[in-house]
């Protein structure tokens, strides 16, 4: 039985961060280091001093992310710090393995002397592939990770704004050995690498919510059970103003159904108040299976 939950949690959580890492690590030295393009975070001072001193990416990331890792381990505690160390060890031996693969030929990167703009579209589609198949399946790459998790149960800094600020301060430093164009570049493939981990963490699957405030919020009920085969939810309410009890509807639908619910609610009650939410990440009938 142990040994059964063992597999499954390495299927289901261990195998997809060393996918993602494998694509991440893949992504930098296919796409980033050969067009002397950078990186933000940690790695993004692994690949300055690469760029400086020849120093391998996969040796400075290790060293680097080792004594955050045992730092955040005491901090954050071994629950949530694993799968963070696991995402720092595959990182390392894939950067180590494509380092070599690189070296003797078997993987020739992708380099140009004008296409820039290509290079840094494929490689923040690939960094973002890599980096959100970690993220959503618990782990991380460590780095500013680890130590925007502490300063923000620490002091309650947002960890958006750490990272941020700490890119900033990496990729401006990188003016110093790269030519401004590449930081213009990078700063191309950080904004598309963004969006696709977005669009990894919050599901391929995105729907709208519906919040319908109507007197006849019963009826429109009725209706899209009927005409769409929704779960639909009522919802108590009193209204500030009036002070009359009344109720809301609230209900998700596909994109593709978008219209025809806010059309079928127009039908009942022209004058219904409501509110479109986006919805990422369904589950549930009708939706995606757990």
């Amino acid at each position: 039985m142990n040994s059964s939950i063992k597999l499954g949690t390495i299927s289901k959580t261990v195998a997809p961060i060393l996918l993602g890492a494998a694509i991440y690590a893949f992504g930098l030295l296919y796409f980033i280091v050969p067009n002397q393009l950078m990186e933000g975070g940690v790695t993004g001072i692994t690949i300055l001093l690469n760029y400086a001193f020849s120093i391998p990416i996969f040796l400075t990331t290790l060293l680097i992310n080792l004594p955050l890792f045992l730092l955040g381990w005491k901090v954050l505690g071994g629950n949530q710090i694993v799968y963070t160390g696991v995402g720092i060890g595959s990182l390392s031996f894939f950067l180590w393995l494509f380092e070599r693969m690189i070296k003797y030929g078997w993987i020739v990167p992708f380099s140009t002397e004008h296409d820039f703009i290509l290079a840094s579209l494929y490689a923040g589609v690939t960094l973002g592939l890599g980096l959100g198949i970690v993220f959503r399946f618990g782990g991380t790459t460590g780095g500013v990770d680890i130590v925007a998790r502490i300063l923000g149960r620490r002091f309650g800094w947002s960890m958006g704004q750490i990272i941020l600020v700490v890119d900033v301060v990496i990729i401006g430093a990188s003016l110093l050995y790269i030519p401004r164009e590449k930081i213009l570049y990078t700063l191309v493939a950080v904004f598309i690498a963004s969006r696709v981990i977005d669009f990894i963490q919050e599901g391929a699957y995105a729907a709208k919510a519906f919040t319908i405030i109507s007197d006849e919020a019963p009826q429109i009920a009725e209706l899209i059970t009927a005409e769409l085969e929704r779960g639909v939810t009522l919802i108590p309410a009193i209204g500030a103003y009036s002070k009359q009890a009344k109720h809301m509807v609230y209900c998700v639908v596909s994109r593709q159904e978008i219209r025809r619910l806010s059309l079928l609610v127009k039908s009942v009650d022209p004058k219904a108040f409501v509110i479109i939410n986006d919805v990422h990440d369904v589950h549930g009938e009708g939706f995606r299976e757990n």
